[in-house]
């Protein structure tokens, strides 16, 4: 009786329920899931429970339901399921990485300049994604429209594996891929790169993941979410630092949530294009929501203002001496 008298007395673990992708674009969930630094800082009293998802749309309506706290994911379905809960659901509490993804052609599609994508299939990771509103956005820019909106670009929406398998069978002609899919492709399937997205930004600098928290868990759980980003920050200093040991536990993640690890060859040019980041690039994701209402996925242009709660970074970014972001 009195054992079942103290544990009834013992505080309940709060679970925190954490959504990644198996990309190199989200290298610090992967790195601190796969080396326990998460649940070492959080603690007993707290559980943890990891999803994986294949691009952002669907981590933000797992979001939604309440299945997940906090989530590394694009800015474009950030925007969007921001837009859409009329500011209530989420905050953009850090950024996680810029740049990484890259507009792909198969060489066998004799894709050479912009005017040869006329008539030819491209992919993207999802529906409302971060890099399938950059592709829309861009062939606007170029003159050029998909075939949903009247034009001649048939635009995929497709998982990444499966674009991977349909390269490789010439059933695609291009994809703008995040890493390690564009590396990928052009290893595993004959591809080259037509477009490297740091190109279209100034000092080649974009914010391709977020660290976005549930605003009730903001709310209710402020001290957790500091630790996260204490180590989510650690985490991103200490792999820039150990590039080879980084690219090794990452692999390992991978390999882990997938099946399958990584050629070294794919790793090494995967993060050549990418820079690990806690700075959220703030600017950067005011042109995305320009970008998405261009291409119809938000109704009108929107108020950003509430979208970002960065006082528990800047606080953790104090106390290791390092500067603000704003």
């Amino acid at each position: 009786m009195f054992f079942l008298l103290a544990a009834a007395l013992l505080p309940a673990q709060v679970a925190i329920r954490v959504g990644y992708f198996p990309n190199v674009t989200h290298a610090e969930a992967l790195v601190g899931r796969a080396n326990g630094r998460f649940e070492q800082a959080l603690g007993s009293a707290t559980k943890l429970e990891w999803k994986t998802f294949n691009a952002g749309p669907s981590g933000i309506e797992a979001l939604f339901a309440g299945a997940v706290d906090l989530l590394y994911v694009g800015p474009n379905p950030a925007i969007t399921g921001y837009i859409r809960s009329q500011g209530e659901a989420l905050r953009v509490v850090a950024g996680g990485a810029s740049g990484g993804a890259s507009l792909v052609v198969r060489k066998g599609a004799n894709i050479r300049n912009v005017e040869d994508f006329r008539g030819k299939k491209v992919a993207s990771p999802q529906l409302g994604n971060t890099q399938d509103v950059a592709l829309r956005a861009w062939l606007l820019q170029n003159h050029l429209k998909s075939t949903d909106k009247g034009g001649d670009v048939q635009i995929v929406p497709l998982a990444n594996p499966d674009q991977l398998t349909l390269f490789q069978k010439g059933q695609l002609d291009a994809s703008w891929a995040p890493e390690p899919w564009a590396a990928r492709l052009i290893q595993e399937a004959d591809g080259q790169i037509f477009l490297d997205e740091r190109s279209l930004w100034p000092d080649h600098r974009f914010a391709v993941t977020e660290v976005v928290v549930r605003t009730a868990f903001l709310r209710e759980h402020p001290d957790l979410v500091k630790k996260w980003l204490s180590v989510h920050v650690e985490l991103a200093n200490w792999i820039n630092k150990n590039p080879g040991e980084a690219k090794a536990i990452v692999n390992r993640q991978i390999q882990s949530d997938t099946g399958r690890a990584l050629p070294s060859r794919v790793l090494d040019e995967a993060f050549s294009r990418l820079e690990i980041t806690y700075d959220p690039i703030r600017s950067s994701l005011t042109v995305v929501a320009e970008r998405a209402y261009q291409a119809g996925f938000l109704k009108q242009r929107p108020d950003l203002s509430r979208l970002y709660s960065f006082e528990l970074l800047n606080q953790v970014l104090r106390e290791k001496n390092l500067p603000n972001v704003e």
